[in-house]
């Protein structure tokens, strides 16, 4: 039996929302709502999350922060000339596209922008609050999905910080998807602590580091002694440009190195190169160069070759946790959410790092927000819509 009512909507709040993940999310919700496409790549579409009372996808509405102001659907038809979104889907959802851009504010801080921190927040915040007030929502989750940024060092908040407390302070919960700073910042710790939000991060974890967290164990259980694992990446596009400053991408090999430093126990020689090849556009090619030692001392080596699409590959894990993290904060779940550690390299709170140990600590969390007495997702319940 159908409930009469319709289910509550709920914000979606990107940061960097005119950029290429963005736009692939807010196009990518809205063909598989209007059944353009199948959810491929969205693990909360799967069985083991069913009647876990997540927000459906028709129920999400998107806006957002950025200091560009590129339309969305013109953003859209620039990514579809470069394969990344299908032909024709920026004109079938333009009207969504064009809806989510109306909700876009300006970001900050801009060069000249004499405003302090303070009052960037507070700016921020009241954007957030009313873009939940104006479109009547049940609430909203912050998703930050701009370019890295330099790491930090001293008391300033940087940009991601400041958008990370103006969630807090819009008693929103929030999502780094990206390897900056934002909760991360001293000055924040304590805030995100005591504020009874729900929070995930950071860096998501989308090609490399995925392979990484999956081969890594393999040598471990099959007691296979690794002597060196290196690596490079080869990207454009915006994070390929923000990675070339060597700040940015130290944040960036940080948790790739700590994925292998988990899962093997310690950090093999080698390290990750980034290189910024503005001709790639939106694609990505990762390579890694593994030695290892087999039986009676047996020298060996696996190489790996990653080439994927970074909008495609991230579009499906943002939507991911972004319904994730409203069922958990509509549960009254608070502070790290270390059961999402399976999204991200450098993950909130205590977990593993394997991805198998992830995908099952994911699975148990679908099963918490259920809450007592539900019935999992072979238990029958019926569906409300």
């Amino acid at each position: 039996m159908s409930a009469s009512v319709s289910a509550p909507r709920v914000g979606v709040w990107l940061i960097g929302a005119r950029g290429s993940v963005a736009t692939t999310v807010v196009a990518g919700c809205a063909a598989m709502t209007a059944g353009l496409h199948p959810p491929t790549g969205l693990v909360t579409e799967t069985p083991a999350f069913a009647d876990s009372g997540l927000p459906a996808l028709s129920s999400l509405v998107f806006g957002g922060h950025d200091t560009v102001d590129c339309p969305l659907p013109k953003r859209a038809e620039a990514l579809s000339a470069g394969g990344v979104l299908p032909h024709g889907l920026p004109t079938a959802v333009g009207a969504e596209l064009a809806a989510a851009d109306r909700e876009i504010r300006p970001g900050g801080p801009v060069p000249g922008d004499t405003r302090s921190e303070e009052e960037l927040v507070a700016a921020f915040a009241a954007d957030i609050r009313d873009f939940v007030r104006r479109s009547g929502l049940a609430g909203a989750v912050v998703v930050n999905v701009a370019s890295t940024e330099p790491a930090t060092n001293g008391p300033a908040l940087p940009p991601s910080s400041l958008y990370a407390a103006a969630a807090l302070r819009a008693g929103c919960p929030y999502v780094n998807f990206t390897p900056s700073a934002g909760l991360h910042h001293p000055a924040l710790v304590g805030q995100a602590e005591s504020s009874g939000l729900p929070y995930a991060g950071r860096d998501g974890k989308t090609g490399q580091t995925l392979l990484r967290s999956v081969l890594g164990p393999m040598f471990t259980q099959r007691a296979l002694a690794v002597r060196a694992w290196s690596g490079t990446n080869l990207l454009g596009g915006g994070d390929g440009a923000s990675l070339a400053d060597p700040s940015a991408a130290a944040a960036k090999n940080a948790g790739k190195e700590r994925v292998l430093a988990d899962v093997l126990g310690e950090v093999p020689e080698g390290e990750v190169h980034i290189d910024d090849v503005p001709a790639l556009g939106d694609w990505k090619t990762a390579w890694d160069h593994i030695a290892f030692d087999g039986f009676l001392g047996t020298r060996m080596v696996l190489q790996t070759t990653w080439q994927g699409c970074d909008s495609a590959l991230a579009a499906p894990l943002v939507l991911d946790l972004a319904r994730l993290v409203s069922r958990a904060h509509e549960t009254g779940l608070s502070g790290p959410l270390s059961e999402l550690g399976f999204y991200f390299k450098d993950p909130v709170g205590q977990g593993p790092s394997a991805l198998g140990e992830q995908y099952a600590a994911l699975v148990g969390f679908a099963e918490r927000l259920r809450g007592p007495g539900a019935e999992g997702p072979a238990g029958g319940r019926e569906e409300q819509s």
